[in-house]
């Protein structure tokens, strides 16, 4: 008689990004058992403007999670989602969609954001530590339908954040989530802890939803299983730092930004912060989380491309460049060198500025790069750092397998510990971890995050 194969207790996470649409398929120890990954195509918005295929996006969560509940070896006691942030999903009296899923890169005309400041003043802008972003204020494309398309502003019954309807698709409860509602939708009075005062003023009924923290579920009656409400994909990284450490950290997030996140900075945002690219979003607690950010990623691009053809060589030489302590010191006696006080986070890096004829070959030249490069980062990190400071800084990401990058920073910040970090599929992670009361009866392991220092 053959033994029936038991089943695997897991939780299964769809963490949507812009690009790549992805399910996991999580075990109690958080190893990844189960991994399938598509590229949805866009679709065109009544404006004739791209954005994700609502209906196309819809389908593939419920038909790929139908498939994964079918597969005997699971048993899903949980599932959540992460999803990127600053994109509604509008609903009728019904449940169901009403227009697309608009695109946070829209433009917001000029005469709307004009009469919004008009109407609230600009302060609201720090008062709900939202930059000026045009759509990627998220209440703005409700103000924008609102007098845009008001025929359609007037059928929307609920708004729900991407992650949230991701939600509602398992469990026909139009929630609210403090991860969504707390970061750059200009929506959360940070002062008051509650919806700023414009919002009811304008009659944003459908997204008024009181916010619940993000380790509540619903709990599916037929299966028992415990639903997510659903996380935003930023805050969602942070969750694994948050559960695994005790002590106050920072964590640098580099991709295309450079992104630095400080969970214990409790300190108000200035208005001169914000003009520095800072704002603040809530983390699963609804606790501030102090953030900023350069685009690193982006301008690092854009110099290897320019530093490849002027050298001729391959544009990915620079991951054959070795860190030269020797040719550090040479750099700084020979150019002026920018410091953290002189290089402005919100411009391109100071390297834009030097005659790139100077340099006798790609390491020197790619060297004077990341020191210009590391100037603003240490710039940015100090504005999330604060007064009260923190003893470890965390860098995951792209830069965190850059030797000379870390070595820089790991030399501004010798009075600190600085560690490369690397963790698999850290916003699905997150989602995971921060359900795991409601699924997973074992501790959460100590090794979820791979460290290396630098000294």
């Amino acid at each position: 008689m053959t033994q029936k194969k038991a089943t695997i207790p897991v939780c299964a996470v769809f963490d949507i990004g812009k690009t790549n649409k992805k399910l996991l398929v999580f075990d109690q120890n958080y190893q990844i058992l189960h991994e399938e990954q598509v590229q949805l195509d866009e679709s065109l918005d009544d404006d004739g403007f791209p954005s994700d295929d609502l209906l196309q996006l819809t389908n593939w969560i419920k038909n790929s999670f139908q498939v994964l509940s079918e597969n005997p070896n699971y048993d899903i006691r949980a599932l959540n989602f992460s999803a990127y942030g600053a994109s509604l999903v509008h609903l009728d009296g019904n449940g169901k969609p009403l227009a697309a899923l608009y695109n946070y890169l829209k433009t917001l005309p000029k005469t709307l954001r004009n009469d919004f400041v008009e109407k609230y003043g600009s302060d609201i802008y720090r008062q709900t530590a939202s930059p000026d972003l045009g759509m990627l204020n998220s209440a703005m494309q409700l103000y924008w339908l609102k007098n845009q398309k008001p025929s359609l502003f007037h059928l929307i019954r609920h708004s729900l954040h991407l992650p949230q309807y991701c939600s509602f698709l398992f469990t026909g409860q139009p929630l609210s989530e403090i991860t969504s509602v707390g970061c750059h939708t200009l929506l959360w009075d940070y002062e008051k802890h509650n919806y700023h005062a414009w919002v009811e003023a304008e009659h944003l009924h459908s997204v008024q939803q009181k916010p619940m923290l993000t380790n509540e579920v619903v709990v599916d009656t037929a299966t028992g299983r415990a639903i997510g409400i659903g996380v935003h994909d930023s805050s969602s990284a942070l969750v694994p730092y948050l559960r695994t450490f005790d002590e106050e950290f920072v964590l640098l997030s580099t991709g295309t930004w450079a992104i630095s996140l400080n969970p214990f900075n409790q300190e108000p945002l200035t208005t001169a912060e914000m003009a520095k690219d800072c704002l603040s979003y809530l983390n699963y607690e609804g606790k501030p989380v102090k953030a900023s950010r350069i685009f690193a990623g982006n301008e690092h691009e854009r110099q290897v491309k320019h530093l490849a053809d002027y050298f001729n060589v391959n544009v990915n030489y620079y991951k054959e460049v070795r860190f030269d302590t020797n040719l550090i010191m040479h750099l700084r006696k020979k150019y002026k060198q920018a410091t953290p006080e002189t290089a402005d986070v919100t411009l391109d890096s100071p390297f834009v500025e030097r005659n790139i004829n100077l340099f006798k070959s790609y390491e020197e030249a790619y060297h004077q790069f990341m020191l210009d490069l590391v100037a603003q980062q240490i710039a940015s990190l100090r504005l999330t750092i604060g007064r009260k400071g923190v003893r470890k800084i965390f860098v995951e990401g792209g830069f965190s397998k850059n030797e000379i990058f870390m070595n820089l920073l790991a030399d501004a910040f010798f009075h600190k510990q600085v560690f490369a970090s690397e963790i698999a599929q850290a916003s699905a992670l997150g989602a995971a971890l921060v359900i795991h009361e409601h699924w997973n009866s074992q501790p959460i392991p100590e090794q979820i995050i791979r460290l290396k220092r630098y000294y």
